[in-house]
């Protein structure tokens, strides 16, 4: 058995929306040409990306908005949220990929082919069940939670979110379910985009308190984080989850150019590693790292290796 899949394709490379808009298609390749510099390829099993077929995106997304973005993505006009997140011809093709990609991932990481996995070209927090969000058309982190449960049976799926917006599409599609661990770090949401993530927002319902929101001021540090981590992985073990997916958006390295956050790309490696030592602890390892957000390719370059070193190397 493989240890660590990442993937890298061409195909994962198209999902963008052109040069100068902050999601453009160069993120996959500026990390890989990092990635690649720093010899890790040689440590990993490299996977090719998959397409997801309609049906697997629908089991998170509502038919009529998979229908909208087909359509868009034929025409190539106007916006598939509110202004974030504008269509362009092949659009559908491309975020279909995305989450094909995911759901390869997390068969094979059930199958047993591989302990961990990295998609960097993944976690679209942001999308709602019937519309897109902050750059994000599907949501394959809903899907991949989604498919997990009707596919494979299982039930205690842990969520953790280190990009710096706060993950927002999966918070509030999964508010109510106590059996969806979810724990994420984000910039106050009075200062960034979607504006939400108080930590006062801990589920509803039958989850009322299952949940944690950590939001930080702008300039919060590695120190920062740390002091707040201890508490959250004290939380994920005591949940025993069966699958772990981790948001590892590089967005919080300092120097972003949308966010205030000030990580260095060692709170990525850290979260990593921890998270592949409980994944050992409690589903035989199966963790799912997604690259989520990070607009200076440098910093997303530095912080998705140390995401494979974390898994690479939990100690």
């Amino acid at each position: 058995m493989s240890g660590v899949c990442v993937y890298y394709g061409e195909a994962l490379g198209r999902y963008g929306f052109g040069e100068g808009h902050p999601f453009d298609p160069r993120r996959l390749a500026d990390f890989w040409a990092h990635f690649t510099a720093e010899g890790l390829d040689r440590e990993v099993t490299v996977c090719e990306p998959a397409t997801a077929p309609r049906e697997a995106i629908e089991r998170f997304h509502t038919p009529a908005y998979v229908a909208r973005v087909m359509e868009q993505s034929r025409t190539g006009q106007g916006y598939l949220d509110y202004g974030d997140t504008p269509a362009y011809r092949g659009v559908y093709e491309a975020a279909a990929t995305v989450v094909g990609t995911v759901l390869d991932a997390v068969e094979r990481l059930m199958a047993g082919r591989c302990r961990r996995a990295f998609v960097p070209i993944a976690g679209l927090h942001h999308a709602r069940r019937a519309t897109a969000g902050g750059f994000c058309v599907f949501n394959d982190i809903g899907v991949a939670i989604e498919t997990l449960r009707a596919q494979h049976g299982l039930r205690r799926i842990a969520y953790v979110d280190i990009d710096a917006h706060h993950g927002d599409g999966v918070f509030y599609s999964y508010d109510d379910d106590p059996d969806l661990l979810f724990a994420d770090f984000h910039e106050d949401g009075r200062y960034l985009y979607p504006g939400t993530g108080a930590a006062s927002e801990d589920g509803r319902g039958p989850a009322r308190g299952t949940k944690i929101n950590v939001p930080l001021p702008p300039g919060a540090d590695d120190e920062a984080f740390l002091a707040a981590w201890p508490r959250v992985e004290a939380y994920l073990d005591a949940g025993r989850p069966e699958f772990v997916i981790l948001q590892c958006g590089a967005d919080s390295i300092a120097g972003d150019p949308l966010t205030h956050l000030a990580y260095s790309p060692a709170v990525h490696r850290h979260v990593a590693a921890r998270l592949a030592r409980l994944a050992d602890r409690h589903c035989q390892g199966r963790l799912l790292a997604l690259g989520g957000g990070g607009y200076d390719h440098r910093n997303l370059a530095r912080a998705w290796t140390e995401v494979v070193r974390g898994l690479l190397e939990p100690g």
